[in-house]
């Protein structure tokens, strides 16, 4: 598409002063912008709103609106703009760019953000299909902000009437070459400059549905996804703003390296989190050996945790006597068993519901005992007898109502106060934690056996006190759900100043949302905004906390959108816990079946999707590699076709003439071999990254490199990579070879 011109020196040094001329102009906008949002955010966060709650309710807004601003400036800056394009009708040029920047001296667009529709040529134009333009321009952009300058320009004509601008233009794509091999840091990069038209496609994809990016190693799924993320929460700032977007990552290295790519696009309203930390408060990193795995990942756990949950709401074997100073009452089958049935009925979680259990339980117990007490006051049968035979007016004895109330009260107020009573509710419905829950269940055979109902659950038998594991969380998570927070969880009552403002914030934000009634649903609604514990945490605090900083804290948050990376990985229950958190069932899947290891994880997507959501659902493929060379993906497909001969794998747009180097040690010798490749590795990478790859409980020593496992390198990219004892790896699962050789973005050590 691009080609070299032949024109002076002198008019592509004149072009590229101008061209720097119109970015520093840009630069100038921004910070103005900047300032402005800057004075916004201050100016609001002084102003002394008064008594009137609607004013604080709209200076919070302005805070939250104008601080996202200041963050989507901030982050634009670097790279501010990148690309332009001339479009056939003689228009002038449009410039595209990480934001959109308006010029107020005429009121038009100055850089148009790469999000926004009319951007979608610059990633998708082709000769064959122009979509109305005729050149499209790469800038390559050197110096720091504001005084970024262009210090090179690539030309795509797509058409040969334009006339070219100067010498110094390439006929290949120097951006996406030079983001392809330039050196890989520690964390990703966004691609906003290199996006390709299959994955331009897919970023824009609607909202509503789920997507499912399948993809061999390297051809940037999980670039796209992170840049859908983006594109969906500018298309979509209202509805996504207040209610964000949740991220699942395969390991917190994983979260890590791709944690950088949305901030530096503006992007703020995003939680990332891992399977193992699927529970609230718990960071699970340790696996299951195949089996357990298997089991606790399957749908069928949801109804194994059900039933022991209800295996805890408890009948009494033998009746429990309760000695009260004046009559005694036993808690048997029968009275446990009406006031399990009233608990029960409430739908209450299991928590909760103990409280009706109680209060239940105790009543029936003061109502037995006052039958018995009242019984003990009747006359004798020789005494009744007597009377009867004696022509005697009947006389209701005075006060009869008043005394069986004041032992009803008495009864009452003495099973209340009874520390027999309340450790019979605890034996039969206790309070209980998911983790206590969980683990009493593991540690005890016959509820292992209940719970299962006929499933065979022994392997999942366990001592207290062994760490979770990664499959734990999911069934920690719906036991959360089943149980309930404990009572002294819940939120203390508070008629401090600060409790009674929210309350009565929202009292006015719910008057103001009947009001927007019949609006459109996607407009920023007040009570959206925040609930009324946290309107009075931020107005303790003072400080406004971020959609993502509230959702992480709660447990309960609904996100808007969610996207699950190396989505081969998850189980039923991972995906049951998840979906629960996005109600919308708007939804980026990313993956590549020939990559997944995890014994629970997906064989085909039908059989984890479809069971959760039915037919709503597209798939796309990408099939470009542009990280793994040719040499080393062509080394790499021979370990795929070994297990997975109906894959193909993705196909490498560039090569190092480098291939694989093969290192053979000795019995013993494993150790000093990879030190001896990571060190050579070091010198050939120069500034890049280097990592050894090992399989897990594998001792190579100190080689001078972080050293991951094949499952926790997923999702990660080198340099140059050392991969020790394959041979062992291969073994043990061929995908995890797979997995670890297309690591490397440019050479490759095998040493076993």
């Amino acid at each position: 598409m691009g080609k070299t011109p032949d024109s002076p020196r002198s008019g592509y040094e004149a072009e590229l002063a101008a061209e720097t001329g119109t970015l520093r102009h840009l630069h100038a906008l921004l910070d103005e912008e900047l300032a402005d949002a800057r004075d916004r955010v201050r100016g609001a966060q002084a102003e002394r709103a008064g008594e009137q709650l609607s004013a604080r309710w709209e200076r919070d807004v302005t805070v939250h609106r104008a601080a996202d601003r200041v963050r989507s400036l901030t982050a634009a800056r670097a790279g501010l703009c990148f690309g332009r394009l001339d479009h056939a009708d003689g228009a002038p040029p449009v410039r595209i760019g990480r934001i959109g920047l308006t010029d107020p001296a005429d009121g038009e667009s100055a850089l148009l953000d790469w999000r926004a529709p009319a951007a979608r040529p610059f990633y998708c134009a082709t000769p064959v299909t122009p979509l109305g333009v005729v050149r499209r321009r790469h800038y390559t952009v050197a110096g720091t902000a504001p005084h970024e300058r262009v210090a090179d320009f690539h030309d795509d004509l797509l058409t040969t009437d334009v006339p070219d601008p100067g010498d110094g233009l390439s006929a290949s794509d120097p951006a996406l070459y030079a983001a392809l091999t330039a050196p890989r840091g520690t964390r990703m990069r966004d691609m906003v400059t290199t996006i390709q038209a299959e994955q331009d496609e897919i970023i824009r994809l609607p909202l509503a549905g789920t997507v499912v990016i399948e993809g061999g190693p390297g051809t940037g799924k999980t670039a796209v996804a992170l840049h859908r993320v983006a594109y969906l929460l500018h298309t979509h700032r209202d509805r996504l703003a207040r209610s964000g977007v949740l991220v699942v990552g395969p390991s917190a290295g994983f979260v890590h390296h791709v944690g950088g790519v949305l901030p530096a696009l503006g992007e703020s309203a995003v939680v990332f989190t891992t399977p193992g930390r699927l529970a609230h408060g718990v960071v699970a990193t340790a696996a299951d050996p195949p089996e357990q795995a298997r089991t606790k990942g399957g749908a069928h756990m949801v109804e194994v945790l059900r039933r022991a949950v209800a295996d805890r709401q408890e009948l009494p074997r033998r009746p429990i006597a309760i000695a009260l100073d004046d009559v005694t009452v036993e808690i048997d089958h029968g009275l446990a068993a009406e006031a399990r049935s009233r608990a029960r009925a409430g739908g209450l979680p299991h928590n909760a519901a103990r409280a009706t259990f109680r209060d239940t339980l105790g009543r029936l117990l003061v109502d037995r005992g006052l039958e018995r007490l009242e019984a003990g006051l009747e006359d004798p049968p020789e005494l009744a007898a007597l009377l009867a035979g004696l022509d005697l007016p009947e006389i209701e004895p005075a006060g009869a109502a008043e005394v069986s109330s004041e032992m009803r009260a008495e009864l009452r107020d003495a099973v209340r106060t009874d520390p027999r009573f309340h450790a019979a509710v605890e034996r039969l419905w206790p309070l209980l934690t998911p983790q206590r829950a969980l683990a009493e269940l593991y540690a005890d055979p016959d509820l292992l056996a209940s719970a299962g109902g006929g499933r065979d659950l022994t392997a999942l038998h366990r001592t207290p006190g062994a760490p979770w594991t990664i499959a734990d969380a999911p069934l920690l998570d719906e036991l959360a759900e089943l149980l309930g927070p404990l009572p002294d969880e819940a939120p203390a009552p508070d008629d401090g100043p600060d409790s009674a403002y929210a309350a009565e914030v929202l009292t006015v934000l719910e008057s103001a949302d009947r009001t927007l009634a019949g609006e459109d649903p996607d407009e920023l609604r007040p009570t959206d905004f925040v609930t009324a514990d946290m309107l009075a945490q931020r107005h303790v605090a003072g400080v406004p906390l971020t959609v993502a900083e509230r959702a992480a804290a709660d447990r309960d948050w609904r996100y808007g959108h969610l996207v699950v990376d190396e989505a081969q990985e998850l189980s039923a229950m991972d995906w049951h816990v998840l979906l629960r958190r996005c109600p919308s069932r708007s939804v980026t899947a990313v993956g590549d079946l020939a990559q997944r290891s995890a014994p629970a994880g997906a064989r085909a997507w039908e059989d984890v999707l479809a069971g959760h959501l039915a037919e709503r659902w597209t798939h796309r493929t990408l099939t470009v590699n542009y990280r793994t060379p040719a040499e080393i993906m062509d080394a790499a497909a021979q370990v795929l076709a070994s297990y997975a001969p109906d894959r193909r794998p993705p196909e490498s747009v560039r090569s190092t003439g480098e291939p694989p180097r093969t290192v053979a040690v000795a019995d013993g010798g494993l150790a000093a071999a990879v030190r001896d490749a990571t060190a050579a590795a070091r010198a050939a990478a120069g500034r890049g990254t280097v990592a050894v790859i090992a399989p897990d409980g594998t001792d190579v020593g100190d080689p001078g490199a972080p050293v991951h496992t094949p499952v926790s390198s997923k999702g990660l990219e080198f340099d140059a990579v050392v991969i020790a004892a394959p041979e062992r790896i291969r073994d043990t699962d061929p995908a995890d070879l797979y997995v670890a050789m297309t690591r490397a973005t440019q050479r490759l050590w095998l040493v076993g």
